[in-house]
């Protein structure tokens, strides 16, 4: 590990950096993001770092996992910040490209998931899955990590990315980390300074109404547990549910009864104005 965080533009010049890294010896674990870092973020390069030699974090807003050019416009972007945390993390490599440094080509590709990325985030976001595929397949091939950190908040992210490192053939292991929450149980994202001070009181329903849906299962069957838990998101005035569902952890389809041998997660959407938030628990396991 060097004493002074490196900062890359350039994908040859990390490349060939990493290169000299690897005939050294020296393993590189790979923690992407899109800046606005948090806690939750920093987690993932600590953890990288206790399992790697040398830990490169990426700073890319994709442009092409939005659906919507809004949401696009209004993602926070804090590049000077982003860079001081990071290096207070002990990171040593920094990866920062502009958008033609990562597409200097249309991008064609499309991936086929299967039912993956149809349900869920799927049925709202039309393309998004394989945006995330195509730029995280980018960062793979530019950095061949031995290791590569995501948050669990993003389960269904989490599931695509695996089926694509299948699909291309990378020898990566892919690591789940545990959702990282705020004190009052919201799940930690860089959408949440977006908030208002309102919908950030109202927002912790969101991980309160997945943990009334753990204690109902099993004992209620699915669409009950459904009903309740959509019934008291939004009882709220500031937030609102986009769907909640749950699911098989390995192949994301709806569960029929709640089993007390068989795992599932809950996952859900809810919309605090314009912000959308995400979260998801593992019930019954």
């Amino acid at each position: 590990m060097s004493s002074i965080m490196r900062v890359f533009k350039k994908r040859d010049a990390l490349g060939e950096w990493l290169r000299q890294e690897r005939s050294a010896g020296k393993t590189v674990g790979l923690v992407p993001t899109m800046g606005a870092l948090h806690d939750g973020h920093l987690g993932l390069v600590n953890k990288a770092r206790k399992e790697n030699d040398v830990v490169v974090c990426s700073i890319f807003v994709n442009p092409i996992q939005f659906n919507n050019p809004a949401d696009l416009k209004k993602y926070p972007r804090t590049p000077d910040s982003d860079l001081a945390l990071l290096a207070s993390a002990m990171c040593d490599a920094a990866f920062c490209p502009d958008e033609k440094e990562m597409y200097p080509e249309k991008e064609t590709r499309v991936y086929d998931f299967g039912h993956l990325d149809k349900v869920m985030e799927g049925r709202f976001r039309h393309g998004h899955f394989n945006g995330v595929a195509i730029v995280v397949n980018k960062l793979f091939s530019i950095i061949q990590p031995h290791r590569a950190y995501f948050g669990e908040k993003d389960f269904q992210q989490l599931q695509i990315i695996k089926a694509m490192a299948r699909i291309e053939g990378h020898d990566i292991m892919i690591v789940g980390c545990p959702t990282h929450r705020e004190p009052d149980g919201l799940a930690s994202s860089s959408r949440n300074r977006r908030l208002s001070e309102a919908q950030r009181r109202e927002a912790p329903r969101i991980y309160q109404g997945l943990q009334m849906a753990a204690q109902m299962c099993p004992g209620h069957p699915p669409n009950t547990i459904k009903k309740k838990i959509i019934s008291f998101i939004n009882a709220s005035a500031e937030l609102e549910v986009e769907y909640f569902e749950m699911v098989r952890p390995d192949t994301l389809l709806p569960v029929k009864a709640c089993v007390p041998c068989k795992k599932a997660i809950a996952c859900i959407a809810v919309h605090a104005g314009s912000v959308r938030l995400i979260d998801n628990l593992a019930i019954n396991s």
